[in-house]
């Protein structure tokens, strides 16, 4: 019997031996399984979140080429564009409800003193256009003043046909316009017959009235309107960046000063505004502010 016992508490011996082997050679192979995601995010180092851009409609074509190249470098990234308008853009990121604000007008100085600061990413030119059919082709700014404030009100004054002038225009608050009257010397005096909210809205008002005239950003320009030159000067990249074409706006980057903007808006705002994102600011249409 003494035999036996000793057999079986031999045995058991041996059974919780092996057993607590077996529970020691899995815990190092849980370990390292936890510990891989963690060292390859450490390794890649990709960006991961979000950057919210408010503001100029007629900044649409140039922020959502700069977004998109963004984010394809950066897939973790969320980039989005609210088209509201430069005034309403501002607000939105002096309110915080933004990372960064859209304008396509310099700051006035009662925005710089409420804490905000505008970073120049390129030179806008503003298009005069006129539908296809018009045979307007040059307008000065003098003439242009006139005929917007009421002074010229028949195309046959300016060498066109014998028509009622349709005046096209921008909301109040809007970069573009007060661009425009900038300028031409016009604010607060323009009669326009229509002040639309969007770049695209102005565009194709004068595609669908032969007698109309407005102004756009260059930037969204397409076939569908004629383009005037000004003062014998071609509206393009070149005669913007020489000062020639003397209808151009400014297109700003708006945060609020002495704030540190998170890591991801911070990583947009140092790519739109260095030398890598040159090519993709001119393809857009406008002329980078930075030449690199």
């Amino acid at each position: 019997m003494k035999k036996i016992r000793s057999l079986l508490v031999g045995c058991l011996m041996l059974t919780m031996l092996l057993g607590g082997c077996g529970t020691s050679e899995e815990t190092p192979t849980e370990s390292e399984t936890s510990q891989t995601p963690a060292q390859t995010e450490e390794t890649t180092g990709d960006l991961s979140g979000s950057v919210s851009t408010d503001g100029s409609t007629s900044m649409e074509k140039v922020i959502g080429s700069l977004g998109e190249t963004f984010t394809l470098q950066n897939p973790d990234v969320n980039f989005t564009y609210n088209p509201t308008g430069s005034g309403s853009g501002i607000t939105a990121v002096s309110e915080g409800r933004c990372d960064i604000g859209l304008s396509s007008r310099a700051l006035s100085d009662e925005e710089v003193a409420s804490g905000l600061t505008g970073t120049v990413l390129a030179y806008d030119g503003i298009a005069m256009i006129v539908h296809p059919d018009n045979p307007v082709s040059d307008l000065d700014l003098a003439t242009i003043a006139q005929m917007f404030t009421g002074e010229i009100t028949n195309w046959s004054e300016v060498g066109g046909a014998d028509a009622e002038i349709v005046l096209i225009g921008r909301e109040a608050g809007s970069g573009t316009r007060d661009g425009f009257e900038a300028v031409t010397g016009t604010e607060d005096a323009c009669q326009y017959r229509q002040e639309l909210t969007a770049t695209g809205d102005v565009i194709s008002t004068v595609s669908q009235n032969p007698n109309a005239i407005g102004y756009t950003s260059l930037a969204a320009v397409g076939d569908s309107v004629k383009v005037l030159t000004i003062e014998n000067v071609v509206a393009n990249e070149e005669n913007i960046k020489n000062g020639t074409y003397v209808l151009q706006r400014p297109f700003l980057l708006v945060t609020r000063s002495g704030e540190t903007l998170d890591t991801v808006p911070q990583a947009f705002f140092d790519y739109a505004t260095s030398a890598e994102a040159v090519d993709v600011i001119s393809q857009a249409g406008v002329v980078a502010a930075y030449e690199g």
